[in-house]
C-alpha cells in the first residue's frame, strides 16, 4: 500500500527567523493512516526498476513551469537575504545539548505531522512509533526529459555523495545506484509531475490511488515531498520510497529538498519548531543536513532501538545515546 508524502510547503512568515514552508508527512497502511511520515504498507513486493524518463507533452517547459521557476528563484533569494538557508551545519551559536537532542528526536522521529482523513492527508500531530529501513537502501534517480544531461549528471553526483554520507552516519547500507533501486528520487518539472502516473506505477506497482493523486496534483506551495513504504506484516520497517524533487528549483533549494526528503524517507517524518541546528524545522535557517541531524540519524539506526518502539520505551536508550554523542549529560 501507498503511504502519504512528507511535503515541504510554503507557509506564512512567522517566528524568530520566519517560517516559510512546512513539510507534509503522511503514511497509509492498508487503508489506515499510519502517520505523517509518508510510509506506505505494500501487500506486494516493491519491484526493482531501471531508470525511466517521464514523457512530458514537450521537452520544452510550459509557461506554468517557467512561472514556477521564477517563483522559486524569488523564494531562494528572499530566504538568503534574510540570512536563512545556512550551509555551515551549525556552529558556536547552535550548541547541541543532550536533553534537547532527545526531545527533538522524540518529536521528529516519533510523531507524525499528517494523517489520512476522508481520502486526503490533513495536518494532525499524532504520537507514533519508531520506523526505519530494515534492508539495504538503494537510491535511484529518475529524470524527466526536460532535465539537461549535464544537470542530471550533477544531480546524480550530489545524490551519490549524500548517500555515502548517510551510510557513514547511520552505519546502514545506503548507496546510490543506476538501476534496481528501492528509494526512487524523481526529478520532475511541473509538466512531468502531472503526467507521472505511468512512471509511479512502474516503479511501485502497488502504489495507492491516493498517493498517485497526491503526487500528480502537488501544488506550487508544496516544494517537495517523500513517500515511504512498508509491508503489512512489518508495518514499521520501510522497504521502499518515492521522493519528488521539482526541477524548477534553483540549485540550493534543489539540494535542500534532496537533503530533507531523503533523510525524512529514512525515518524522520516530522518537524520541530525548537530543533536547532536542523533542517527538520520550518524556519528554514538551515538548508542542508546539520551535525544535529546526523546525530538524529545515528540514534535512529542504532541497533539498541527497534522499529515499533514508542517514546516511553525508547527514552532511556535515547538518553544514553544522546549523552554519548554530545560527550556527557547536559
Amino acid at each position: 500500500m501507498s503511504a502519504p508524502p512528507f511535503r515541504r510547503t510554503e507557509a506564512e512568515a512567522s517566528g524568530r527567523v520566519g517560517r516559510f514552508w512546512t513539510k507534509l508527512s503522511m503514511a497509509v497502511v492498508a487503508s489506515a493512516a499510519l502517520s505523517a511520515c509518508l510510509s506506505t504498507t505494500e501487500t506486494t513486493p516493491v519491484r526493482a526498476t531501471p531508470p525511466v524518463a517521464v514523457a512530458p507533452p514537450s521537452v520544452e517547459p510550459s509557461a506554468e513551469s517557467l512561472a514556477y521557476a521564477r517563483y522559486y528563484e524569488g523564494v531562494q533569494q528572499r530566504l538568503l537575504t534574510q540570512g536563512l538557508l545556512r550551509t555551515d551545519g551549525g556552529g558556536p551559536d547552535t550548541p547541541i545539548i543532550a536533553r534537547n537532542l532527545v526531545a527533538n528526536f522524540e518529536r521528529i522521529a516519533l510523531f507524525d505531522e499528517y494523517a489520512l482523513s476522508g481520502g486526503r492527508f490533513v495536518a494532525q500531530q499524532t504520537p507514533s512509533v519508531l520506523r526505519r529501513w530494515g534492508g539495504p537502501v538503494r537510491i535511484q534517480a529518475h529524470f524527466g526529459r526536460s532535465v539537461p544531461e549535464d544537470t542530471a549528471d550533477e544531480d546524480r553526483r550530489v545524490l551519490a555523495q549524500y548517500a555515502d554520507r548517510l551510510a557513514r552516519v547511520t552505519g546502514h547500507s545506503i548507496r546510490a545506484v543506476g538501476s534496481g533501486g528501492n528509494f526512487h528520487v524523481l526529478y520532475l518539472n511541473r509538466d512531468e509531475q502531472i503526467t507521472a502516473e505511468p512512471l509511479l506505477r512502474q516503479i511501485m506497482p502497488s502504489i495507492s490511488a491516493e498517493t498517485v493523486r497526491e503526487i500528480t496534483s502537488l501544488p506550487r506551495f508544496n516544494f517537495c515531498s517523500v513517500y515511504s513504504v512498508s509491508e503489512s506484516r512489518r508495518p514499521h520497517v520501510y522497504v521502499g520510497a518515492i521522493a519528488i524533487i521539482r526541477t524548477e528549483h534553483p540549485s540550493l533549494l534543489r539540494r535542500s529538498c534532496v537533503h530533507e526528503e531523503v533523510a525524512q524517507g529514512l525515518g524522520l517524518p516530522n518537524d520541530s519548531p525548537i530543533a536547532r541546528p536542523s533542517i527538520f524545522n520550518d524556519d528554514e535557517e538551515f538548508a542542508l543536513l546539520t551535525t544535529h541531524d546526523e546525530m538524529l540519524l545515528a540514534m535512529l539506526y542504532n541497533p539498541r532501538l527497534d522499529p515499533g518502539m514508542t517514546s516511553v520505551q525508547a527514552r532511556p536508550i535515547l538518553t544514553e545515546l544522546a549523552e554519548g554523542l554530545v560527550g556527557g549529560p547536559s
